[in-house]
């Protein structure tokens, strides 16, 4: 009799032990599940913030890219008009070497106006600190990003064509004006100009620059205006 009493206490403390072990078990389940949970939920909203985050930076680049665009354009709007004006004078000059009449000859010294040049300096900063960043890759649109690589690309062909007159300068205005100029002469009324015929191919030169500097501006311009649209379609 009394080993059946120990043998029912023994059960009784074994079942209530197991229920004991179930409890703990499903305890630590929701533990787990709960602590699974709440990372996930942080791990979204820190994604989303994260999102958030890089869709206002790349806002903030396109907009800033889309200025830069704006001032490039009227500076080549401005450079047109002056290469313009520049073939312009030099077109009228050239013929005037063949003149007889000293006065008439005279209208040649209308090349000192054209003489500065005329420089383009692009407004790249903001493309350039979104590729030393890395920041390049938060356009994640395909045609803007290759449309905007293949701008900036396109800026050193225009810079190439800007360079020939450069060019000339360097190598043949600035000698000509050190060594075949007489200030004196032409203070006294005459031309002033001893190698005429190098000065007129020199000149002519000039005028084939100008005509490169003037088709890169058209390009230049041309390809801002459609980057212009093209982010402006791309924020609407």
């Amino acid at each position: 009799m009394e080993a059946f009493f120990y043998s029912i206490i023994f059960y009784s403390f074994r079942n209530q032990l197991l229920i004991m072990k179930k409890i703990n078990w499903q305890y630590a389940l929701g533990e787990v599940l709960i602590v699974i949970i709440g990372i996930s939920i942080a791990f979204s909203m820190n994604k989303c913030a994260e999102t958030s985050k890089n869709d206002s930076l790349r806002l903030k680049y396109l907009n800033s890219i889309k200025n830069d665009l704006k001032i490039d354009k009227a500076n080549l709007e401005a450079n047109l008009k002056e290469v313009g004006r520049k073939m312009g004078t030099l077109q009228k000059v050239i013929p005037l070497f063949n003149e007889e009449d000293l006065n008439k000859k005279k209208g040649i010294r209308q090349i000192f106006s054209v003489m500065q040049l005329t420089n383009f300096n692009p407004k790249d900063i903001t493309y350039q600190s979104m590729i030393n960043s890395g920041d390049f890759s938060l356009i994640n649109d395909f045609e803007l990003k290759t449309a905007i690589e293949t701008h900036y690309s396109d800026y050193k062909i225009i810079l190439k064509d800007y360079e020939r007159q450069e060019i000339i300068h360097r190598k043949y205005v600035g000698d000509y004006f050190i060594h075949n100029m007489d200030y004196d002469a032409m203070r006294q009324g005459e031309l002033g100009f001893k190698d005429e015929k190098l000065l007129k191919n020199i000149l002519q030169s000039m005028i084939g620059s100008f005509g490169f500097k003037k088709q890169a501006s058209e390009r230049g311009i041309k390809s801002c205006d459609s980057l212009i649209k093209l982010i402006s379609y791309k924020l609407d």
